[in-house]
């Protein structure tokens, strides 16, 4: 799959709030109250990510997730990106 172009990612960026683009990745940061809350998020967002095959990095910090999400294939972002993002991901609409 290619890579999109910057002007590409910018116009899908702007219909996802919250999230940005730094380099090569698209990333967001939650904030939880608690790790415990960190923690289950993530297992929320790995069986997403499972789903739809595509895994992204993710940094915990106590009670702030980061995730970040790139493709080394297409060496730059492509659709599987923007699909990821598109997903219904914050804290309150992920179910379990």
């Amino acid at each position: 799959m290619p890579a999109l172009t910057t002007k590409r990612v910018s116009l899908h960026l702007k219909a996802v709030p919250n999230w940005s683009k730094r380099a090569q990745t698209i990333l967001r940061t939650f904030k939880f109250e608690g790790f415990l809350n960190s923690i289950d998020f993530v297992n929320r967002i790995a069986r997403k990510a499972q789903k739809i095959n595509h895994h992204p990095d993710i940094d915990i910090r106590f009670n702030k997730v980061t995730l970040k999400l790139t493709t080394h294939d297409a060496g730059g972002l492509d659709r599987l990106q923007t699909r990821f993002v598109s997903l219904p991901i914050s804290p309150v609409h992920i179910g379990k």
